[in-house]
């Protein structure tokens, strides 16, 4: 019997962590850091939902990640769900054109994905603190990196490259595309619920505070609005998408602007926040009178509905239009008015049942099915570390050492 898997998934002022025990898919525990270095909010909760442990004030005032995770590992110990942790698994959002696969992380693989910081900036340096800090704070466990990136790495050439000369291509100047780990889990789920559908030509919109849409055939990442950085595609809660490149040589050259400040406008001032001058929170802005909120609202909805019709053409066709992330799960708003005059592209929503939240939105006679299958990223990862539990105890068995990444 494996021990338990524990999934971090550790942003920039935040850490998301779920415990799983073998064969069970519902997390027996999961806890949620907020503001890391400010005014940190740490909350641990049991399957049913009731607050196991919440912490804040002085202790946690400008607490690292470090700090928050240890904090978690005393509410675990506290609550004895500590103790058989044999795996803690991660999210990674780069792994280059190295990392296709969950991979079982040392000291020489650590440096490989540090090299990928400036490829992820906003990103994978707070990645690889959570992985660090679980390497102190749990010394006997494996500690097993997914990366966002794997699942598009079966993109053909037209969809990896820019035109830019070859030798960049070559260094890794191409279109990675991100939030693979949550296409993953719903192309999985997918193949359970629909597998004629699963097998065919999908769009999946992934809509949250970061958003991207892709292009599936036959389980298969085809194309990306997201592409050499998280920065790309469809505009997000704090980020641009997509940008024309001279807009960057505008603001260096004569706007005079240092990178790193470039770096902060597109990362963490541009998107709803940026167009609306008011919140990147969609409920937010949706229950706004504001001509701005309105404004921002609407350049969202058309650059989705833009996309949705170059990956469309990308696949030659549509059989299945789904939606998850936070604001695809939730705002029966967006998926509306997404939805709304697309009978060209054999996109027809039933009202009803988008207001109802259900799975299948599409109405009865709809050429194209609309779903909302909501996404589990922490799922896919304790899949991943599970199996490498499973498949490094084999190893031990037959007397060979460590296996190489899955």
């Amino acid at each position: 019997m494996s021990g338990s898997v524990l999934t971090l998934n550790a942003g920039s002022s935040s850490l998301k962590i779920a415990l799983f025990r073998p064969d069970d898919e519902q997390p027996i525990a999961t806890g949620m850091a907020d503001r890391i270095g400010g005014d940190c909010v740490l909350t641990v909760k049991d399957a049913s939902g009731t607050i196991l442990s919440e912490r804040r004030g002085a202790a946690l005032q400008g607490a690292t990640h470090e700090a928050v995770l240890q904090a978690l590992v005393t509410i675990l110990t506290e609550v004895r769900l500590a103790q058989d942790i044999a795996a803690v698994g991660h999210r990674v959002v780069h792994g280059g054109l190295v990392f296709t696969t969950p991979t079982l992380v040392g000291d020489d693989v650590l440096s490989q994905l540090a090299a990928l910081e400036p490829f992820a900036p906003l990103h994978q340096q707070h990645n690889l603190a959570g992985i660090r800090a679980a390497q102190r704070a749990f010394p006997d466990a494996l500690q097993i990196a997914c990366f966002d990136t794997a699942f598009h790495r079966s993109h053909p050439f037209v969809n990896d490259v820019f035109a830019l000369p070859r030798a960049l291509y070559d260094e890794g100047v191409r279109r990675y595309g991100f939030h693979g780990l949550s296409y993953e889990y719903v192309t999985q789920k997918l193949a359970i619920l629909r597998p004629e559908l699963h097998a065919g030509r999908v769009i999946i919109c992934h809509l949250g505070n970061g958003a991207s849409a892709c292009a599936i055939h036959d389980g298969q990442s085809i194309a990306s609005t997201m592409g050499f950085s998280a920065l790309d595609g469809l505009p997000m809660g704090t980020r641009c998408g997509q940008l024309d490149p001279g807009v960057m040589l505008y603001l260096l050259q004569q706007k005079k602007m240092t990178p790193d400040a470039i770096a902060d406008l597109l990362y963490k001032q541009s998107g709803l926040l940026g167009l609306s001058g008011l919140s990147n929170d969609m409920r937010v802005l949706e229950a706004s009178d504001d001509p701005a909120a309105k404004a921002a609202l609407d350049y969202f909805v058309f650059r989705i509905r833009r996309e949705i019709g170059g990956l469309a053409a990308s696949l030659g066709g549509l059989d299945a239009l789904i939606f998850c992330g936070g604001i695809g799960e939730n705002s029966r708003l967006i998926r509306a008015r997404v939805c709304s005059d697309m009978e060209w592209l054999g996109i027809a929503i039933d009202p009803v049942r988008n207001a109802s939240n259900e799975t299948i939105l599409s109405a009865q006679l709809s050429p194209v099915a609309i779903m909302m299958i909501p996404t589990n990223e922490e799922i896919v990862i304790a899949r991943a570390a599970f199996g490498m539990i499973d498949r490094q105890k084999a190893l031990r068995l037959r007397g060979q050492g460590d296996l190489p990444p899955l």
